[in-house]
């Protein structure tokens, strides 16, 4: 027997518990939250160093969030008495807020494939068929590294795959990639003694702009301070590899320029990651710069009822690929969705987190390529 909601939302993480706690404010229950893994997974995916680059403190005077927040009122930053939070301490405040909320999620269920006919969706799933009017896809992309990148990268270690950059053998690594992945790397390794040389196409610790959805976040520039003249980090900017050799017990980088760096270890391969939208890319249309195109409500512009919410949803030169981004578009969907049903909602929740969002046109600083 199929099961039948109104809405799917797809992940839970920070945009599907973020979604899922809205929606449970405003009485909406009928409504199901799926997800592959336990939620909050891909923070506990994250090398155990890893933090949080956005800074987590409660709301102040001028109503804002806790800029890691997805529910007003809530701060992990005061909850968990620190300003950046590691992947565990994170994946529990969303743990906290879905027991709060009572949210329906259901774990250990992986999306197979979404169809839609006649204004309805069947979403298939390794735990059986759920039938919906409405699809939230709240899919991150930490689990969908880019591991092909350039040829020969089979030899190379994904950021994805550490559990600790302590675990690294030898004392010398090489990583490709200088944006922020590569650079969190390069800081725990330095602290752990190694050399490191870093290949990044630019030089993303000296670019001037504004917005860390393109450059460096502040909190990786300060860290970055305090070992960019440290006799044990090189860095090569503007310089692209292309190919990874292994000849014997060495590892052959060779770049664009012809020049070749060698390696005793694996190279670390801090190349980005690509998206879970790549399991409904039928269902959008895709721009030129590869983003999905959307409606002023974040809904598909060729599937309609299918919504985006999290880090892959950009407008213009807006790139939602923070939490203190993406948060601000629940309430736009939220709306939206129980418009159609012709449900009537709580419009006190709704400005609570209008209060407690950034508007569009404050974040036309951003371009067009997001390195999160």
């Amino acid at each position: 027997m199929r099961e039948q909601y109104d809405v799917v939302i797809v992940g839970a993480g920070p945009a599907g518990v973020g979604m899922g706690s809205l929606f449970s404010q405003l009485g909406f229950r009928h409504f199901i939250i799926l997800e592959k893994n336990e939620v909050g997974s891909t923070f506990l995916q994250w090398p155990k160093e890893t933090r949080l680059l956005t800074p987590s403190f409660p709301g102040h005077g001028f109503g804002l969030l806790d800029l890691n927040a997805v529910v007003p009122s809530t701060s992990p930053g005061y909850a968990y008495n620190t300003e950046h939070l590691d992947g565990s301490e994170y994946a529990d405040y969303l743990k906290q807020v879905a027991g709060h909320f009572k949210l329906p999620i259901k774990t250990g269920v992986d999306v197979l494939s979404v169809e839609t006919d006649e204004n309805r969706f069947t979403v298939e799933t390794s735990k059986g068929t759920i039938t919906s009017r409405f699809v939230i896809w709240a899919g991150g992309e930490f689990q969908y590294p880019d591991r092909t990148p350039f040829k020969g990268s089979e030899h190379c270690i994904h950021p994805s795959d550490v559990k600790s950059w302590s675990d690294l053998p030898g004392s010398e690594q090489v990583i490709i990639g200088g944006y922020e992945s590569g650079m969190d790397a390069a800081y725990h390794l330095i602290g752990s003694g190694k050399k490191v040389t870093v290949i990044s196409k630019g030089e993303p610790w000296n670019s001037e702009d504004q917005d860390p959805s393109v450059s460096l976040s502040p909190y990786t520039s300060d860290r970055l301070d305090g070992i960019f003249d440290h006799s044990n980090l090189n860095l090569l900017g503007h310089a692209e590899a292309t190919e990874v050799k292994k000849e014997g017990d060495k590892y052959l980088i060779h770049l664009r320029s012809d020049k070749v760096i060698a390696s005793e270890n694996p190279p670390i391969m801090a190349t980005g990651y690509k998206s879970s939208l790549i399991r409904i890319v039928e269902h959008l249309y895709w721009n030129e710069d590869g983003t999905a195109e959307l409606t002023e409500k974040d809904e598909s512009t060729i599937t309609e009822g299918l919504f985006l919410t999290g880090p892959q949803v950009k407008h213009g030169n807006v790139i939602f690929c923070f939490i203190y981004k993406f948060r601000q578009r629940f309430a736009v969907i939220a709306e939206e969705i129980l418009g159609r049903l012709g449900l009537e909602a709580d419009e006190e929740v709704f400005r609570a987190y209008r209060r407690a969002s950034m508007f569009l046109d404050d974040l036309s600083c951003c371009d067009n390529s997001c390195q999160c």
